[in-house]
C-alpha cells in the first residue's frame, strides 16, 4: 500500500511539474478539492471529451448532443428527488472535530482488507518456486477468510444503505473498530444526512431573490429537453441525447486529487427506449462502453464491472465500470437503467405531457431510459495514472515517460532543431507551419537534445522530429518514437502521411 501511496504522490507531483494540473487559487494557498487544468492538461481533457463525443454522437446516427444551462428552474430538482434525497450519510469524530462520510469509512475499511488479499497474493508469487502444499493451504485459508469478511461487510453495508438505517451504519463502524485517521479514536457522533447541492440566489434584490441550485448532475438538462430534441430532430425511439458539462456537489470528503471534487465535468448520454426493452439496451450499452475504454489500449485487467446491490430510487438495473487507480478499484463510469422515473416525475411536476407516440405500435408512452455517465476528471486521472512510468535504461539512468495513448496526447509532435544556428531554427519554423494544420505541435529549442527528448517523454509527446545538418542537405528529418525510443529518417514531404499513419494505430 505504501508503494501505491508513493506512486500516487509522484503522479500528482508530475501533473503539476509538467503543466497538467494546478491547485486552484494556489497563490492564495488554494481552495480545497478544486483544481485548474494547465496548458497540457486542458489539451488532454479536450481530447478525452472529443474522443467520447465522436464515439457517442458522430458514430451513432440516432444520438445527438445538447448543451443545457447550469442554472435551471428549482422545481426540476424537487421533481428529480435531489432536494429530498440527494444526501450523504455523515459522521463526526468528537476528538478531532473532523467530519467524514460514513459510507466512505466503511468502503475504506473494505479496501484495507482487499489490500491484505493483494499482499498475500504477491507474497505467494515471490515464493512460487519454494511454495509447497502446506504453504498453499495456509495462504489460501487466509485469503478465503479475508474474502469472507469482505462479503459479510458488503452485504450488511448494502442492506443498511438500502434501508437508510443511519443508526445501523454507526453500529457497523463501531463494530469494525474504524478509527478517525486524525485522532486515532473511535469517539463517533450519530450518523446524519447532508444534502450535497450548492444553492444560490437569483434576482436583482436580496428580498425578492429566488433560491436556485447549481446542478449536481447534467442528466436533468437532457430530460427536460426530451420533447424539444425529439420533435425538432424528428427522432425515433430508440434514440439518445448526449451532453458534456460542469456539475457541482458540496462533497464533505473531497479527496484523492481530482477523483472526487466539488466542481467537476461529466459526459452523459441518456438513451430513450420502449418500455420492456430497457434491459436489452442496458446489456448493449455495457458492452459498448467497456469496448470504448479498451479501445485506448489500456490493459483489460485494469477494468471490471461492479453490479449495484443497492439500486437508486429511479433504477431497475445498474453497474459501474471500475478502474484500477493507484488507490484501488474505484468507479469510473456508471451505466443505469433509469426506467421512466425522470420523465414521469417531470410530467407530474410540470403538468406537461412528456410522451412519445410510437407509429410502429400505434401507442403513446413515457419512454424508459438507459444512462451512461462518466466523469471527465476521473477519466483524465485513469488515463494519466496508467500512462505514468519510470523506466530504467541500460545505462542505469531512469527516464520518466508518460505513455499516453497517442490519440489523446496533448502534443502529438515536437519539432527539435539540433542547434540554434546554421538555419535550423528557421527550418524548424517552416516545418511547424506544415505540421500545425494536422497536429498539435510544439517547437522546443532550449537545452541539449537529450534533455529535450526526456522533457517530451515526460510530457507524453508520442513523436519528436529532429532537424540536423543532414536536413539542411537532403530535406530529411529524424523521427523519434516515445515508447520505443527508435529513430528513423524520412523525407519532409513524407512526414505528415507517416505521422498520420502512426497516430491512426
Amino acid at each position: 500500500m505504501a508503494n501505491n501511496e508513493d506512486l500516487f504522490k509522484q503522479i500528482i507531483s508530475h501533473a503539476k511539474e509538467y503543466g497538467y494540473i494546478f491547485p486552484s487559487s494556489e497563490i492564495y494557498d488554494g481552495l480545497s478539492a478544486v483544481y485548474d487544468y494547465g496548458q497540457y492538461g486542458v489539451e488532454l481533457k479536450n481530447n478525452i471529451k472529443q474522443y467520447w463525443w465522436k464515439a457517442m454522437v458522430q458514430f451513432h446516427e440516432n444520438i445527438v448532443g445538447i448543451d443545457s444551462a447550469i442554472f435551471m428552474h428549482p422545481t426540476i430538482w424537487k421533481a428529480s428527488g435531489h432536494v429530498d434525497a440527494f444526501n450523504d450519510p455523515l459522521i463526526d469524530n468528537k476528538d478531532s472535530k473532523k467530519r467524514y462520510r460514513a459510507d466512505v469509512l466503511i468502503e475504506d475499511h473494505i479496501q484495507k482488507i482487499e489490500d491484505k488479499i493483494n499482499k498475500e497474493v504477491e507474497k505467494a508469487k515471490k515464493r512460487f518456486e519454494n511454495f509447497d502444499e502446506a504453504m498453499y493451504r495456509t495462504t489460501n485459508a487466509r485469503v478465503m477468510g479475508y474474502q469472507q469478511q469482505i462479503d459479510d461487510i458488503t452485504a450488511r453495508y448494502a442492506d443498511l444503505m438500502t434501508r437508510n438505517d443511519l443508526a445501523g451504519l454507526k453500529a457497523l463502524i463501531e463494530e469494525l473498530g474504524i478509527c478517525c485517521p486524525i485522532s486515532g479514536t473511535k469517539n463517533w457522533t450519530d450518523v446524519r444526512q447532508f444534502n450535497l447541492m450548492f444553492s444560490t440566489q437569483m434576482g436583482s434584490v436580496a428580498e425578492g431573490a429566488d433560491t436556485i441550485y447549481l446542478r449536481p448532475e447534467t442528466a436533468q438538462g437532457i430530460f427536460v429537453n426530451f420533447l424539444n430534441v425529439q420533435k425538432t430532430g424528428r427522432m425515433k425511439i430508440p434514440f439518445g441525447i448526449a451532453q458534456i458539462g460542469k456539475a457541482f456537489r458540496n462533497e464533505i470528503v473531497a479527496r484523492q486529487f481530482i477523483f472526487r471534487m466539488r466542481e467537476f465535468e461529466q459526459m452523459e448520454m441518456q438513451f430513450f427506449v420502449r418500455p420492456g426493452e430497457e434491459l436489452k439496451w442496458f446489456d448493449y450499452w455495457k458492452k459498448e462502453r467497456i469496448a470504448w475504454h479498451q479501445s485506448l489500449g489500456i490493459a483489460p485487467e485494469n477494468y471490471r464491472f461492479h453490479d449495484h446491490e443497492k439500486l437508486a430510487h429511479y433504477a431497475n438495473a445498474a453497474t459501474d465500470i471500475e478502474f484500477k487507480f493507484p488507490f484501488g478499484f474505484k468507479e469510473l463510469e456508471g451505466i443505469h437503467s433509469r426506467t421512466n422515473y425522470d420523465l414521469s416525475r417531470h410530467e407530474e411536476f410540470s403538468g406537461k405531457k412528456l410522451r412519445y407516440f410510437d407509429p410502429e405500435t400505434n401507442e403513446s408512452y413515457v419512454p424508459y431510459v438507459i444512462e451512461t455517465s462518466i466523469g471527465v476528471d476521473r477519466m483524465f486521472l485513469a488515463v494519466f495514472s496508467d500512462a505514468y512510468c519510470e523506466e530504467k535504461l541500460e545505462d542505469g539512468t531512469v527516464r520518466v515517460v508518460l505513455r499516453l495513448p497517442a490519440k489523446l496526447a496533448p502534443i502529438k509532435v515536437a519539432v527539435l532543431p539540433l542547434v540554434k544556428k546554421d538555419g535550423m531554427p528557421e527550418k524548424a519554423e517552416e516545418l511547424m507551419q506544415q505540421l500545425q494544420p494536422h497536429f498539435m505541435c510544439q517547437c522546443d529549442m532550449k537545452d541539449a537534445i537529450g534533455r529535450r527528448y526526456r522533457r517530451q517523454d515526460a510530457i507524453g509527446t508520442p513523436f519528436c522530429v529532429t532537424i540536423d545538418s543532414q536536413t539542411m542537405e537532403d530535406d530529411t528529418v529524424t523521427i523519434r518514437e516515445r515508447d520505443t525510443m527508435q529513430q528513423y529518417r524520412v523525407n519532409i514531404n513524407e512526414l505528415v502521411p507517416a505521422l498520420l499513419q502512426k497516430l491512426a494505430k
